[in-house]
Order: structure tokens, then C-alpha cells, then sequence
């Protein structure tokens, strides 16, 4: 049994663990909500008696110990209701690592949606993005900023080189701490809002962010709030005068002013503090459990995240003491919910414009270091994606060796595309060089050169994002790289297919003599596919041989077997082929790279094999 077949039987095996304790904690909750229902009828029945039998004065005695053993129940099952949220939500993260590894793309998390520009140089084209992608494949983050910071990471074009360094080894780390890793997620992704864990809104950072960089549109509380607090206590002062030393009722006229003052100048910012704090305490309850949550870690064995997450261990300035002091403005605002409650509140005391003020207050202090904190959550939900992925494939990938060298150079043994099934998996070596740069591809149709292509360049950005890649050993200068494999026609923009692949390539060669820059990885399929075959020819020639007198690296596929004799004209160009055989009447691909230009073709062939009227090859040609 090999390493990922033995880690996939035990995630299957807690699967099954975590659905049969789901199923104990939820005959139990339903116990509960029997015995809750049971206990308010006894304890109703219990004080009703004890009213009818002793009076009002011992009712209220016996009501509150009739009533003590259905508190005790509503306290037990909060908690066992809590259990079962923390156990679904920890079995659809297992479920969800058991699609990632068979590639069961159905039973994954949705895409999202992120916005990419159509000239990207290779999204599209290597399936970076998209429904059946390699970011939603890797994609493990809560947050929507922390997917959207993964997305960056596998789409950077030039991607800085300290911070892919930093970036690996921090995911090296990761990849070692699967509790830390599942339990940030847990943290992360508990409802807030009282929905099913399933159904549970992603958490959206900038909202949050844009609502602490807004200014009070009042100015400053301050002066209204000493000016209410006095005018308060000479109503006291007043008040009491009248009642206790028949002083003249001058406290009318000062409660006049005072109500006065609190309409006009703090009605509007009081009658809003109910509305944020809503929206704060939605919010902060997410962020106060993942905050607590790094605040709290052992970091003995995770140097590199420790010193990412230096933010959370400043002792005064964590996240946690800034979250209790909005928490107590929240109890102060929810005292003056009830109506009448709060109308004597506010006529006793300024209680909204105080706590208003409160309120300004955090909101100034948090939005100093909110954007900080954010972004350390966020680098770690992007990091703990692509240490997920090491864990849940052991076995089948390396840590890339990035090479600051002045020579250009991608080379891997055994290198293998992430979006394939393992058991279909076919990997293959490559060298691309200075002295070697370029390869091209020959080989029939459904031969595996496209996939050939789009396996060097998903493995380039997984390489650059920090993450593992699918190899036996991988190693490559910085470089950058350009795919023009998917070209579509744009009915909206008015080109033909022929006018969209000449553009693409048009601006392959832009950034190939680009000055300045880091040599490029080129991957092109099928040149000019979209005219007649003599001016594909002419033109694929041309093209070629001003790659080759460039300084990039790359591969281009073709079906133009006319073009092989380039290699003799060029040191620079490497023929290597995929084969294909007719077995048994159908037709058989090995996926293996080979040396040489392809001595076959198989259009005729697949014509013939699906009953169409062609006449079979010369045997010349077979």
C-alpha cells in the first residue's frame, strides 16, 4: 500500500469516526430537548401550585428552585448543540480532504469567483482558475481575502524571490502541524449568526476594514459628552433640591436643555450605535475565536510562523484585549434595548453619546492594527492550503529547488500534473536549458502534448507560490512565464480565432524581448492552428527560429511534422515525441516522452476507428 493509499484509509476511517459520534451527539441533543420541554411543564405546574397553595411570597422561593433543573438542561444542551456544530463542521473538512485527494471535483467547495483580465499570460491556459482548477483544488481558506490571497500567489507573473523563500519554508512548517491547521480552519469557519455550519457566510475582511477606516461624520463626541455628563448631574443636584429642600423646580428647565442638547446634537449618531454594534459583534465573534486561537499556540516548532504572527504575542497590544473593551461597549449598548429601559438610561445619564463614544474610541484603536492582524490570518489560510496539499499527497511531490543562478535552467525528473488521478498519472523528465532551451513536441492527437505542456507550467506556479510540486526533484531559475494554449475568438471584441491566437503570440514575443526582465518560460500549442497549411508552415518556421535567437526557455507542441527539421538547423531545439499504438481496434497512448521527432501519425487512423469513409494509410505511413 503506498503512502497516499494508507493516509486516505485513515481520513476515511475518521470520517466514519466523526459520523458515528455525530449520530450520539445528536440522539442526545434530542434527549435534551425532551427532557427541556418536560422540566418547564414541571416547573410550571410546581409554581403554579405553590402560588395557589402558599401565597406570592413563597411562590417566588419555590419557582426559582422548580425552575433550576431546566436551566441546568438549557446550560447542557448549549453545549452539546455546540459539540455537534464543532463535529459537523470537522467531518465536512475530512469529507472535503477526501475529494481533494481522489479529485472528486463534485463533493469540493465551490469555485469562487475572482475576477482574472483575459491577457493574463497563463490562467486561462493551465487551469489556474475556474471550475475544474488548480486554486480550487488547493483552496482549504474560510476567509474570502485568504482564497483571494492564495489566488494572487498562483497567478503573480513575476513573483518576488524573498518572499517566495519565506513563503515555503513557512508552508513546510505547516504542512507538518496538521492540528494547527485544522483547528484555525475550525475556528474560523463556526457560524455566527446562528446558521448550519454548512450554510455559514465566508468571512469578508474588507467590509470590516472599511467600516473602522470611516470617520464619524459628528466630529468628535467628547465636548457633547462632558457637556450631557454635567448638565446630568446639576439635574441630579436640582432634582434632589426639589424633593428633599423645596428648592424651585429649576431641574425642569435643565432637563429641558439637556433633552434639548441630546436630540439635536446626538440623536443621530446615538440612534445608529445599535446598528454597529450589530454589525461589529456579527464579526468579532469570528475574529476573536481565530485570534485567541493564534494568541494561545505553541510556536516551539514553527520558527517561521511564529515570527509571522509576532502581532498576536505583543503582550498589551493583543487582538484579544482590544475585542473585550468593544465587547463591554456592546453589554452597555444591548442594557438600553428594551425601550423603557433605555429612556430612563438616557434621561438619567448621556449613556448612548457615552458609549458612542466608547465606541469611536476602539474603533480608532482597532483600526490601527485590525489590518495587520487581518493579513497575518489571511497569509495563513493561503499557506495552509498548499501544506494541506503536501499532507493529503504523501508520497508524490517535492519542495522545488528555486536557483538564484544567472543560467536559465527548468529541469525535473518524473514530473506529473496535480489535476490528474494519481493511479492515471503518467510523469515524464524535462531539461530546459541555455545550451537546450526549447522543446518541441510531435506527436498524434490525444498523445498527451497539451497535457505535457500545462504539467511544466502548473508545476512552475505551485513552485512559485511557496507550495510543493508533483516530481521525484524539480529545480528552476526565476523565471517568468507565458502559455498560449486555450485562444479563443471574441464575438464581443470582434476577433476571429485566427486574430486572438496572432494577438497572443503577438505579446508572447513582447515579453520574451521584454528589457529588464527575467528570461521567459514560453508553452505554446499548435501555432497559427487557424489558417491553411502552407502559411501555417511558413509562419511556424519564422515564429520558431525567432524564439530560438531569444533568451527564454520553452516547449511548443505541433502537429506539423515539417517542422522537426528546425532541431538540424538549430543546437538550440530539442525533438522529443509522444507515441500511440492500435490495439485490439482502439487506440492506446502511453503519455511517455520520448526522444526524436514522432514517427507516426493517428488522424486517419481515429477517422477510420469511428467508422468514417477514409481509406486506410499507406503502410508506409502507418
Amino acid at each position: 500500500m503506498t503512502e497516499k493509499a494508507h493516509r486516505l484509509r485513515l481520513l476515511q476511517h475518521q470520517s466514519a469516526r466523526l459520523e458515528r459520534r455525530l449520530g450520539v451527539l445528536r440522539r442526545r441533543s434530542d434527549q435534551f430537548s425532551r427532557w427541556r420541554l418536560g422540566l418547564f411543564a414541571l416547573g410550571g405546574v410546581v409554581s403554579g401550585a405553590s402560588f395557589l397553595q402558599w401565597g406570592p411570597v413563597a411562590w417566588l422561593w419555590v419557582t426559582a428552585v422548580a425552575f433550576t433543573p431546566f436551566i441546568a438542561a438549557v446550560i447542557v444542551h448549549r453545549r452539546v448543540e455546540n459539540a455537534v456544530i464543532r463535529f459537523v463542521i470537522w467531518h465536512c473538512m475530512t469529507q472535503s480532504h477526501l475529494a481533494r485527494m481522489t479529485l472528486d471535483w463534485p463533493q469540493l467547495p465551490a469555485a469562487r469567483p475572482f475576477p482574472v483580465t483575459a491577457d493574463h499570460p497563463f490562467a486561462q491556459d493551465l487551469d489556474i482558475v475556474g471550475e475544474f482548477s488548480l486554486h480550487r483544488l488547493l483552496d482549504t481558506a474560510v476567509s474570502q481575502e485568504g482564497s483571494h490571497r492564495l489566488h494572487d500567489w498562483l497567478l503573480d507573473p513575476s513573483p518576488q524571490v524573498d518572499a517566495v523563500q519565506v513563503r515555503q519554508r513557512r508552508v513546510r512548517e505547516l504542512a507538518r502541524q496538521t492540528r494547527f491547521r485544522q483547528r484555525l480552519a475550525l475556528q474560523a469557519a463556526l457560524p455566527v449568526d446562528g446558521s448550519s455550519p454548512q450554510r455559514a457566510p465566508q468571512f469578508a475582511g474588507q467590509e470590516l476594514l472599511a467600516w473602522f477606516g470611516r470617520e464619524s461624520g459628528e466630529g468628535s463626541l467628547r465636548p457633547l459628552l462632558l457637556v450631557l455628563a454635567l448638565l446630568a448631574v446639576v439635574n441630579w443636584v436640582l432634582f434632589a433640591g426639589y424633593q428633599l429642600w423645596q428648592w424651585p423646580p429649576l431641574w425642569l428647565g435643565s432637563a429641558l436643555v439637556y433633552g434639548v442638547l441630546f436630540i439635536t446634537l446626538g440623536f443621530q449618531r446615538a440612534a445608529s450605535l445599535f446598528s454597529d454594534v450589530l454589525f461589529l459583534d456579527e464579526r468579532l465573534r469570528v475574529l476573536n475565536g481565530v485570534f485567541a486561537f493564534l494568541e494561545q499556540w505553541r510556536y516551539d516548532q514553527m520558527p517561521e510562523v511564529q515570527q509571522l504572527c509576532q502581532p498576536f504575542l505583543v503582550e498589551g497590544e493583543r487582538p484579544s484585549a482590544h475585542i473585550r473593551r468593544v465587547q463591554k461597549v456592546m453589554v452597555g449598548v444591548g442594557l438600553r434595548q428594551n425601550w423603557l429601559l433605555g429612556f430612563l438610561l438616557n434621561a438619567l445619564l448621556p449613556w448612548d453619546i457615552y458609549f458612542a463614544y466608547r465606541l469611536d474610541q476602539c474603533r480608532d484603536a482597532l483600526a490601527a492594527q485590525l489590518p495587520r492582524w487581518l493579513d497575518v490570518w489571511y497569509e495563513l489560510e493561503a499557506a495552509s492550503s498548499l501544506a494541506t496539499f503536501a499532507y493529503l499527497n504523501p508520497g508524490e511531490w517535492v519542495w522545488p529547488a528555486l536557483t538564484a543562478a544567472e543560467e536559465s535552467i527548468f529541469a525535473a525528473e518524473q514530473l506529473g500534473h496535480p489535476l490528474i488521478p494519481g493511479e492515471q498519472r503518467v510523469c515524464n523528465d524535462v531539461r530546459l536549458d541555455e545550451a537546450r532551451p526549447i522543446y518541441l513536441v510531435t506527436g498524434s492527437n490525444m498523445a498527451g502534448k497539451s497535457s505535457f505542456l500545462r504539467t511544466i507550467g502548473v508545476n512552475l506556479v505551485l513552485a512559485y507560490a511557496g507550495g510543493p510540486v508533483v516530481a521525484q526533484s524539480f529545480q528552476a531559475s526565476w523565471l517568468r512565464l507565458f502559455a498560449t494554449i486555450r485562444v479563443a475568438d471574441s464575438l464581443s471584441d470582434g476577433f476571429s480565432f485566427f486574430y486572438a491566437e496572432v494577438r497572443r503570440l503577438s505579446q508572447l514575443l513582447i515579453a520574451l524581448n521584454a528589457a529588464g526582465e527575467r528570461p521567459l518560460l514560453f508553452l505554446i500549442d499548435e501555432i497559427f492552428r487557424g489558417t491553411n497549411n502552407r502559411e501555417r508552415l511558413i509562419g511556424s518556421q519564422a515564429y520558431i527560429q525567432t524564439l530560438a535567437q531569444g533568451t527564454g526557455l520553452g516547449v511548443i507542441a505541433t502537429h506539423d511534422l515539417e517542422l522537426v527539421q528546425l532541431a538540424e538547423a538549430s543546437d538550440k531545439i530539442q525533438n522529443v515525441h509522444f507515441r500511440d499504438a492500435v490495439v485490439d481496434g482502439r487506440m492506446v497512448f502511453d503519455y511517455k516522452l520520448h526522444p526524436g521527432p514522432c514517427p507516426t501519425t493517428n488522424a486517419l487512423k481515429i477517422m477510420q476507428l469511428a467508422g468514417l469513409p477514409v481509406e486506410p494509410p499507406p503502410a508506409a505511413d502507418r
